[in-house]
């Protein structure tokens, strides 16, 4: 072998080796990017992203759980969007993003993207899964995201947290169930369920005297149910916070898995709500609450088997 090859040799090694190290990168930075060490890089942005939630504002916490939640939205929305879903200015967003290491947002789109398309690329079965063709009109759109938010909610359901949940309804002596703005509307039919299971409930749906009132008589016999998307509502954070000061059993149904919410109760249910539409997906949450009471409904069902028969012979 001549003396040039051999000197060629080791440059050609250190060559692959940089190549390789750049392949196995899993969050890639765009030019002139901040990053970490690569040794002490994370897998993806998601796992960025938990790695800093303890250093984040009120503000930047809402930006990041809504990425880690709503990924493929945050891979293709504005900075402007992705703000207005969390309702905060574009320019918190753009600081979370340096706060992470980036220079700004298009960077951490960057990122976002890339874990998309590796997340997808997992997930594909041969087929892309789409209901309708390409260029959907906006309802075929809103209808293909449903279909998603189904399918990832039902792959992040644990049967564990389920069967939890209905022992605590059944043998809750009261039952409070909260939720306000949109939340309103299913948590009165959860009530409405659970009382047709001859249930004992109180709905709170309002910051009222009333729903406070309600509220304050939480104890240690009290089951707790809370329905949240995005940041929760004082009175429901509130309803939460004095279950688990008084020892109260409590179940979360949200569309953050890192939430405050979540936090707090006693067993937690997620659901996907990612939409195009100009307000969150609920098609997952309805499919919860059916899922949840028919639990219920199977696990007793000669007693209140019974009680539904008599509820329709009236």
């Amino acid at each position: 072998m001549s003396k040039a090859a051999l000197a060629e040799k080791p440059a050609n090694k250190t060559s692959a080796n940089k190549t390789a190290a750049k392949a196995d990168s899993p969050i890639k930075a765009s030019k002139g990017t901040k990053r970490a060490p690569e040794s002490d890089s994370p897998k993806t942005l998601s796992d960025l992203i938990r790695g800093h939630l303890d250093r984040c504002s009120r503000a930047q916490r809402d930006v990041a759980l809504y990425i880690i939640d709503h990924l493929e939205e945050s891979a293709f929305q504005t900075a402007e969007q992705l703000a207005a879903q969390v309702q905060t200015s574009s320019s918190t967003v753009v600081r979370f993003s340096q706060a992470l290491g980036f220079d700004g947002f298009p960077e951490l789109q960057t990122a976002a993207r890339e874990e998309y398309r590796a997340t997808r690329r997992e997930k594909e079965t041969g087929t892309n899964g789409s209901l309708f063709g390409l260029d959907p009109t906006a309802a075929e759109a809103v209808v293909s995201a449903d279909q998603i938010n189904i399918e990832e909610t039902g792959r992040r359901m644990d049967r564990g947290t389920f069967d939890a949940a209905v022992e605590a309804i059944t043998s809750a002596r009261q039952i409070i169930v909260v939720g306000t703005d949109q939340m309103a509307f299913f948590a009165s039919y959860m009530r409405h369920m659970l009382m047709l299971l001859d249930h004992r409930c109180e709905l709170v749906a309002s910051p009222s005297q009333d729903s406070i009132s309600r509220v304050a008589r939480i104890d240690e016999d009290t089951l707790v149910i809370a329905f949240c998307a995005g940041r929760p509502h004082t009175i429901v954070t509130r309803a939460m916070r004095l279950a688990s000061t008084r020892n109260a059993k409590s179940i979360s149904i949200t569309d953050a898995s890192m939430s405050e919410i979540a936090k707090l109760s006693t067993h937690h249910i997620y659901y996907s709500s990612t939409s195009p539409s100009f307000v969150r997906s609920h098609t997952a949450l309805l499919a919860i609450v059916q899922g949840l009471v028919n639990e219920l409904y199977a696990s007793n069902s000669d007693v209140y088997g019974g009680r539904i028969r008599a509820y329709r012979g009236k």
